[in-house]
C-alpha cells in the first residue's frame, strides 16, 4: 500500500510539473506577438454579433467593429489572425458557428492566391492561429489540415515538445501572464496609429498562372456550403491593401465564383476613392495594411453597405457596447 502511494504521490507530482512547464514554455502573446492570442480573445466576448469577420491580417488590421458599431450600430467581431489560410478561414467558422450564428459572415479572399505548397504556409504562422483555440473537434481538424511536414500533432498537444527551448529565453511576460491573459484588441482589431506612406511599390510581376489551387476553392466551397446550411449570407472582399498585387486575373475568379453562387463581392481596392483613403497618411507599412485613420473610414464606408442590405439590427444605445466603445476612444487617446 505504501509503495502504490509513493508511486501515485511521484505521478501526480510529475503531471504538475509537466503541466506547469507546458504553460510555462508556451509564448504569452501578451506584450509581444500579440497577434498570437487574437483567437483566445474571442472566447471571453458575449456571443451576441450579427456579423463575423474571418481571414488574414487585412481583416484584423482593416475593419473596426467598434466604429462599425458607432456607426450603423452593427455589433461585429473579427476572427481575423495572421497568414490565416483559407483551410484555417474554414475551421474557424465551422468553430464559430458552435458558439453563435451570425446574419453574416464576410471572408476576406486574399488567401486564396495559397495553396498548401505555397511558401507562405509555415508553422510560425501556423502557431500564431492554432496555439491558442480552445480544444475542440474544429481544432484537431484545423491542425491536421494546417501542419507543415516537420511539425507533429503531439507538439500541439504538449506546446513543451515545441518550446523547450525556450527555458532560457523567459521573459517577465512569461511569468506575468502565466495564468492570465492579455486583451489587446477590441473585437478582434488591432490599433495601429503609425504612419508609413507608400512611396515605391515592388514591381508587379507577371505570374505563370493565374488560377487559385484546387485545395483553395475546396475550402471555399465548404464555406459557401456551411452559410448556406445556416441561413448566413456570405460576403466576400478584398480589402484595400495594394500590396501583395492583387491581379485583375485574381479578382476575375472571385466574380465569377460569386457570381455563380449568388454571393456578393466587393473589391473594396476599387472604391479607394469613395472611402477616402490617402495612402500618404492611412497606412503604417507601405500600403499593406491601413492604420487606424484609414481603417476608420473603411469601416465607416463598409457599415453603411452592411446596415443597407443585409437587414442588421441597429443596436445603438446598447450598455455594453456603448462601454466598449468609451474603452476604445480611451485606448487611442492613450497610445
Amino acid at each position: 500500500m505504501k509503495k502504490a502511494i509513493r508511486i501515485i504521490t511521484i505521478l501526480i507530482i510529475f503531471i504538475l510539473i509537466f503541466t506547469f512547464l507546458n504553460i510555462l514554455l508556451k509564448p504569452k502573446y501578451a506584450e509581444t506577438l500579440v497577434e498570437g492570442n487574437m483567437i483566445k480573445e474571442y472566447y471571453k466576448e458575449p456571443k451576441d454579433h450579427e456579423v463575423i469577420f474571418i481571414g488574414d491580417c487585412e481583416v484584423y488590421a482593416n475593419f473596426s467593429p467598434m466604429v462599425m458599431y458607432e456607426e450603423a450600430g452593427i455589433k461585429a467581431y473579427v476572427r481575423g489572425t495572421s497568414q490565416q489560410m483559407i483551410w484555417q478561414s474554414y475551421y474557424i467558422l465551422k468553430e464559430t458557428l458552435n458558439y453563435e450564428i451570425p446574419k453574416v459572415v464576410v471572408l476576406n479572399v486574399n488567401a486564396m492566391r495559397y495553396g498548401k505548397d505555397s511558401d507562405k504556409v509555415s508553422e510560425a504562422y501556423n502557431r500564431l492561429t492554432i496555439d491558442n483555440m480552445k480544444w475542440s473537434k474544429e481544432k484537431i481538424e484545423i491542425i491536421k489540415e494546417s501542419m507543415t511536414e516537420e511539425e507533429t500533432f503531439l507538439s500541439y498537444v504538449f506546446p513543451i515538445l515545441r518550446y523547450h527551448s525556450r527555458y532560457d529565453k523567459l521573459t517577465k511576460e512569461d511569468f506575468e501572464y502565466l495564468f492570465k491573459s492579455k486583451t489587446n484588441t477590441y473585437n478582434g482589431f488591432l490599433i495601429n496609429k503609425n504612419i508609413k506612406p507608400v512611396e515605391n511599390l515592388p514591381t508587379k510581376r507577371t505570374l505563370a498562372s493565374y488560377e487559385f489551387p484546387s485545395e483553395c476553392y475546396y475550402y471555399l466551397d465548404k464555406i459557401t456550403k456551411l452559410c448556406k446550411e445556416n441561413n448566413i449570407k456570405l460576403v466576400l472582399i478584398k480589402a484595400p491593401s495594394l500590396y501583395p498585387y492583387w491581379y485583375e486575373e485574381y479578382d476575375e475568379n472571385i466574380k465569377k465564383y460569386a457570381q455563380k453562387n449568388q454571393i456578393e463581392y466587393y473589391n473594396l481596392i476599387e472604391h479607394i476613392d469613395d472611402i477616402g483613403i490617402e495612402y500618404s497618411t492611412d497606412t503604417y507599412d507601405a500600403g499593406l495594411h491601413l492604420n487606424l485613420n484609414g481603417a476608420t473610414k473603411l469601416s465607416k464606408y463598409f457599415a453603411n453597405i452592411l446596415a443597407n442590405r443585409y437587414n442588421l439590427t441597429n443596436y445603438k444605445n446598447d450598455k455594453t457596447y456603448d462601454e466598449k466603445l468609451k474603452k476604445y476612444n480611451e485606448a487611442i487617446e492613450q497610445n
